[in-house]
């Protein structure tokens, strides 16, 4: 999300409010009304229990939602701190990931343990797009060095390690941790960018373009899915059992997406902000084929 920050950073605050905070409080509460509702539904007690948990989501992030949720303030974060020296804030964001942040509050420790990466993303973001055009022009030797990154990410994550009482995989290690998502970035960006020119192009472009939608509306289809084959094949192979969740969970967002588009848009505020939830009006749809961000 922060590599498309760069062209929004500079909007006065009441566009910027309603681009980049606005926008995604707004299908936060519209969706952890939802999946509240229906999740809750099923494991609350009594009656009040759901408009309590409700009401608890809007302090404690619900479930998955918790990247909307943080996204409002990583974004005013940025804003408010955009004069102060990027390199500084490099340091004090790294000092947050490396430290063992533990409250207990999604919020500060999600914060902690990301904040370091969406600066980056702004702030090396001129770097990461040549990364990503060299790429294009060179894809064996970035698939070498993807290669290579792949099997060290491997050898970090399933290497097990004994630390003064503690014992887990290597790749959670502080400044290991850091290392291995910084280069996790760019083996992403770098796969992106090969992905782009590949038969499947066009698809990946397409559903990155509706990114949010897949995000917001997946959790339903995966847990169907998921429940009806562990009922009829529960001996299926757990693999195979990831890869048709997943599919699943992908697919059907994106149908719904479509139907909307192609029934007149009812439902439409599922995954675009009516006027009445805007500061400013909407902008004019660009042209596809160019990179979007989320807002």
């Amino acid at each position: 999300a922060g590599l498309f920050l760069a062209r929004s950073i500079e909007r006065d605050w009441r566009t910027y409010l309603d681009r980049k905070v606005l926008h995604f409080a707004y299908f936060y509460v519209l969706w952890m009304v939802i999946q509240c509702t229906i999740k809750c539904s099923i494991t609350a007690e009594h009656w009040y229990d759901v408009p309590l948990h409700m009401v608890i989501s809007l302090v404690e992030p619900f479930g998955t939602l918790w990247f909307v949720y943080i996204l409002p303030i990583f974004f005013i974060t940025t804003k408010l701190l955009r004069r102060v020296a990027p390199v500084a804030i490099l340091a004090v964001a790294a000092l947050l990931e490396i430290l063992p942040i533990h409250t207990g509050w999604t919020v500060i420790d999600e914060f902690a343990a990301r904040y370091v990466y969406f600066f980056a993303g702004y702030a090396f973001a001129p770097l990461a797009f040549r990364v990503a055009e060299e790429v294009r022009q060179h894809p064996l030797p970035a698939l070498g060095l993807l290669a290579v990154w792949g099997a060290l990410n491997t050898v970090a994550v399933t290497t097990e390690v004994h630390v003064l009482g503690w014992t887990g995989s290597a790749s959670v290690l502080p400044v290991v941790s850091l290392i291995l998502g910084g280069l996790g970035a760019f083996a992403v960006i770098s796969l992106s960018a090969l992905l782009t020119d590949s038969p499947f192009g066009k698809l990946f472009r397409y559903m990155g373009e509706r990114s949010i939608v897949v995000y917001l509306a997946f959790f339903l289809p995966m847990a169907l899915l998921r429940t009806v084959l562990h009922k009829i094949a529960p001996d299926m192979d757990v693999a195979l059992v990831s890869i048709a969740v997943t599919l699943f969970a992908i697919s059907v967002p994106l149908l719904m997406d479509v139907t909307i588009r192609r029934t007149g848009g009812l439902g439409s505020f599922l995954f675009r902000r009516p006027n009445w939830a805007r500061l400013v009006p909407e902008k004019p749809a660009r042209p596809t084929g160019h990179l979007v961000p989320a807002e």
